[in-house]
């Protein structure tokens, strides 16, 4: 009876059951989607799979969009009256944590979920969590507590000045890349200030701002990244592949970019092997050409040039026409019709000489 007493005591009665439901829904959806997508990883045959109608792929932050659709627009038609909000706030709750599950694929609009990038999918939702967690205690945004602070006292402007001060603070810890102490600073007054006074992390905007020209500063920041940081680092990426399975070691799905740029290559390298195989056959036919009057005439004889010679060197100009336009060969020449080369006994080969008149 203690703790149904504490229950109602602190969460029925201070009026954050809605909000009590909403993180049971958003941590239940979480953990449900992900068991769901590492059996469909691991290729289990008992577990159902993608939901794929008709060979279309939906994704699971489908259905996230419906929950908060249905919870927030529910919330508002019923005036949040007890007990529809509670439901609401848990469909809302679950929403979040379907949505939020892929954070990464919105933030690249690509399918990075098995990424390095998708990690940031789990960074969004354990914020999330956390967020609604420090709510549910009792913590407000920058220290405000509404109904404390309405006579205009020197208390009061105190409290504004401490308020400004966490604020600048969180600023200052996001740009010198301390995202979790500067995003929990403004819950939590004071955890910001520290991530403002230390180092900052050396791939910061703060660093490249004010680290360049102070060398023994920028090498204490390499020397605490070498030392602390990557051990944070590598205890953070275990609990992260502990809770949403390990990223693949080669992504299966490049980046937009990366399939832009390959596209392009591709197209660019086709363009390439077109031209040099219209080159080779330039080259060959007029090889052609060269041999079939070789034949046909040997140099330094004269006389009129044998009947079949016009017609050869139609069917070579026509083979450059058709290499030209990018067409196929095309050797059906007939000569004496409209569509071949007339026999004339006048044909004279612009390289070979004058055929010598008979006396």
């Amino acid at each position: 009876m203690d703790l149904m007493d504490t229950y109602r005591t602190h969460i029925v009665d201070a009026h954050k059951q809605p909000l009590l439901l909403l993180l049971v829904g958003f941590i239940s959806s979480f953990l449900c989607i992900r068991f769901s997508v590492r059996m469909i990883r691991a290729k289990v045959r008992w577990w159902p799979g993608n939901i794929t109608p008709g060979g279309l792929h939906i994704h699971h932050m489908v259905f996230g969009l419906g929950f908060l659709l249905v919870g927030g627009v529910g919330a508002i038609a019923t005036n949040g009256g007890h007990p529809w909000l509670d439901w609401f706030g848990l469909c809302f709750g679950i929403g979040c944590g379907l949505v939020l599950d892929e954070f990464a694929l919105i933030l690249h609009l690509d399918d990075v979920y098995w990424g390095e990038q998708g990690r940031k999918s789990v960074d969004a939702v354990i914020f999330g969590i956390l967020f609604t967690a420090l709510l549910l205690t009792g913590y407000v945004p920058l220290g405000v507590v509404p109904g404390q602070t309405e006579p205009m006292t020197a208390g009061r402007w105190g409290l504004v000045a401490v308020i400004l001060v966490n604020a600048a603070a969180s600023v200052v810890a996001l740009l010198k890349g301390k995202v979790w102490t500067g995003l929990l600073g403004i819950m939590v007054p004071g955890l910001s200030w520290i991530g403002a006074v230390r180092l900052a992390r050396t791939g910061s905007p703060w660093a490249r701002w004010f680290y360049t020209t102070r060398p023994r500063r920028r090498a204490r920041a390499l020397r605490r990244e070498r030392l602390l940081h990557r051990r944070a680092d590598r205890a953070r990426t275990w609990l992260f592949d502990l809770i949403a399975g390990a990223p693949d070691k080669v992504p299966a799905h490049h980046t937009a970019t990366h399939r832009v740029a390959e596209r392009m290559a591709a197209r660019a390298t086709a363009h390439l092997d077109a031209h040099e195989a219209r080159a080779l056959a330039r080259r060959s036919a007029r090889l052609a050409d060269r041999r079939a009057a070789a034949v046909a005439r040997p140099a330094g004889v004269p006389g009129p040039a044998p009947a079949g010679e016009p017609e050869r060197h139609g069917q070579a100009r026509q083979r450059r026409r058709t290499v030209r336009a990018g067409r196929s060969r095309t050797f059906a020449v007939r000569p004496g019709t409209a569509e071949g080369v007339a026999v004339s006994s006048s044909y004279r080969h612009p390289k070979l000489p004058h055929p010598q008149p008979r006396r």
